[in-house]
């Protein structure tokens, strides 16, 4: 990184080394709406760049026996944990997420997320049979398709979708792509990476929803659904967007629910006691705004935030890109915020009658990331989770995530798994060898 007092300047980082660019893009903070710091916007020369040096050290770093690149990649984790409090001040500027949120989850997160591969690679096996009536042995190796830390194993190239990304992903040295975003890039990025036969691992939107059984847990349901519906603004895929609430209960849900919503702060992201912060940018912020106003059209009721409240904010920050936790209810299963990822904090609440009809409604969006269960029942957990059309069924809790297990969406919500197993598969090409003796 290099820059001046007043502005941040960021620079690609390839073959080891800072490297300026020609051109840059402004970079706002969501929370004051000022520019705050400056990216480069990299095209083809800059990706080309960092595809050879890749490629230069693909050989030497693959070649490393797992029990070194598991201390490379436990020197990583000890880096960002030694780190933490600086790179949580940057994920929460950078984003608008609350400084508390950064420390608590998103560090941490990573920190774990390099310890346990660094550990998982450790302890692969790999297939072997006999065939003894025609004197051969066949076993199975691993040989990796990406790279790892030395200069040029990591390489870093800033800029925006049509240009860099672009180039990235048609590059026809670059054997394979996971790309976490939206289903409108992830189809650009499938037509562009076809012509290649590319490996894909792509993970994406959803539209989750959690459903609510009269024999639900309130004292637990409530607050863990307000945390599931608004936490990071609702900007995280895994958030619920959806609430069925049993019919016998719906009444006492709303009214608990929407008291709960009101108590779920909004402040500067460096506001400790604050709940959530910024959303991501102006125009993302436009754009939940305007789901709200269809809902409105469409004669759905708006119980708490957006319009309906007031939110106070200091005035330095009055630019920022906030929004309060808003609920809606009286709304169709037909209507484009029971359909579309709104990725925003916003949430609807539905009321519904029989197990059956719930699976079918929870059913019937083009999604299926994760999904949420509220029940004592245990039968019908298993049953309702059995049926449900999503990656990821949450049963009586949320985000409690295992790396062991796969983790990704059905549908429009993806192509693929990440875990300890998933990952390993996904990012090696495996090979079966014959010897004969």
């Amino acid at each position: 990184m290099a820059g001046t007092k007043a502005l941040l300047t960021l620079e690609n980082f390839i073959n080891g080394k800072f490297v300026p660019c020609n051109s840059y893009i402004d970079s706002y903070d969501p929370s004051t709406g000022d520019v705050y710091c400056r990216v480069p916007n990299s095209g083809k020369e800059e990706i080309d760049a960092a595809v050879e040096a890749a490629r230069a050290a693909f050989p030497g770093w693959s070649a490393r026996s797992p029990q070194e690149r598991s201390q490379v990649l436990h020197r990583l984790a000890d880096l960002l944990e030694q780190s933490l409090e600086e790179l949580a001040q940057a994920e929460s500027r950078d984003q608008g997420k609350t400084i508390t949120l950064a420390r608590t989850m998103d560090i941490p997160r990573s920190v774990q997320n390099f310890r346990f591969f660094a550990s998982s690679i450790l302890h692969h096996t790999s297939e072997c049979t006999q065939m003894d009536h025609m004197g051969c042995l066949h076993y199975t190796v691993r040989a990796p398709v990406g790279i790892g830390v030395p200069p040029g194993v990591v390489n870093i190239v800033f800029g925006t979708g049509p240009r860099v990304g672009e180039a990235l992903v048609s590059h026809p040295e670059v054997p394979l792509i996971s790309f976490t975003g939206s289903q409108p890039t992830a189809e650009r990025i499938t037509q562009l990476s076809a012509p290649h036969c590319k490996k894909l691992s792509l993970e994406l939107g959803g539209k989750n929803p959690a459903i609510i059984f009269e024999d639900a847990n309130l004292e637990e349901c409530i607050p863990t659904t307000v945390k599931s519906s608004f936490a990071n603004q609702g900007e995280i895929c895994l958030c619920t967007s959806r609430i069925f609430v049993q019919k016998s209960i719906y009444s006492e849900f709303l009214e608990k629910f929407v008291e709960a919503t009101r108590m779920w702060k909004v402040g500067i992201p460096s506001d400790p006691s604050a709940s959530m912060g910024a959303l991501i940018s102006k125009a993302h912020l436009e754009k939940v705004r305007s789901y709200i106003k269809k809902a409105q059209m469409e004669g759905a009721q708006i119980l708490c935030g957006e319009g309906v409240d007031t939110l106070h904010l200091p005035h330095r920050n009055q630019a920022g890109y906030f929004m309060l936790p808003t609920v809606i209810t009286d709304i169709k299963d037909e209507s484009c915020c029971m359909k579309e990822e709104i990725f925003g904090p916003v949430t609807c609440v539905v009321p519904f009658d029989s197990e059956e009809e719930v699976i079918q409604r929870a059913n019937s969006v083009k999604y299926g990331l994760a999904a949420t269960v509220w029940s004592s029942n245990v039968g019908r957990i298993h049953r309702v989770a059995k049926k449900l059309q999503s990656g990821l069924v949450w049963t009586n809790c949320w985000l409690i995530r295992e790396l062991n297990l796969p983790f990704g969406g059905m549908k429009s919500s993806g192509v693929g798994r990440e875990g300890a197993k998933d990952s390993y598969e996904f990012f090696t090409e495996i090979k079966t060898i014959t010897i004969k003796h």
